[in-house]
């Protein structure tokens, strides 16, 4: 028998309480990639490709979190991604392939609707936080700065007011 979130489980009921909760256990999981991944965007301004890669893996095992929404939208959502990687590859990395490549994976992750919500909000956290350094006058016009932590935020955000 197992104590969990105050109730008790007796070990038949724990696969149940697994397959009841595993789209949550997938968000846990997928919040965890990603706060590995704004870790590195900030302390060294580049992202690990195997560890970028890895969220495929993650994205695999996203389709088993028993979430209710049709393959053509996730599809959708990874478009998103491709749309970025594309724009990465126009302007010369200004959002970088790294970015990109996790917008994808997110996408897939999430479906269309719910990375286009996600990308309004991290452009948004983003833009208030640049407006915020230039008025302390520690950036410039051309100032760049890492970019996964505000999908991260956005991320987690949206995770915990149950946008998805």
């Amino acid at each position: 028998m197992f104590q969990v979130f105050g109730t008790q489980l007796m070990t038949g009921s724990v696969t149940a309480f697994i397959m009841d909760n595993r789209w949550i256990m997938c968000q846990l999981l997928f919040a965890v990639y990603m706060s590995i991944l704004a870790i590195m965007d900030i302390k060294w301004k580049k992202l690990s490709l195997s560890v970028l890669l890895s969220g495929f893996i993650i994205l695999a095992a996203g389709l088993l979190c028993g979430r209710d929404i049709h393959m053509i939208v996730l599809a959708a959502g990874a478009g998103v991604g491709i749309v970025f990687l594309v724009v990465s590859r126009v302007t010369d990395e200004s959002l970088g392939y790294g970015d990109s490549i996790l917008i994808l994976i997110m996408g897939g992750f999430l479906g269309f609707w719910n990375i286009l919500s996600l990308l309004v909000a991290a452009f948004s956290i983003a833009a208030l936080f640049s407006i915020f350094m230039l008025v302390r006058k520690k950036f410039h016009k051309k100032s760049a700065f890492p970019f996964v932590p505000f999908l991260t935020a956005a991320y987690i955000g949206g995770m915990i007011i149950g946008a998805y």
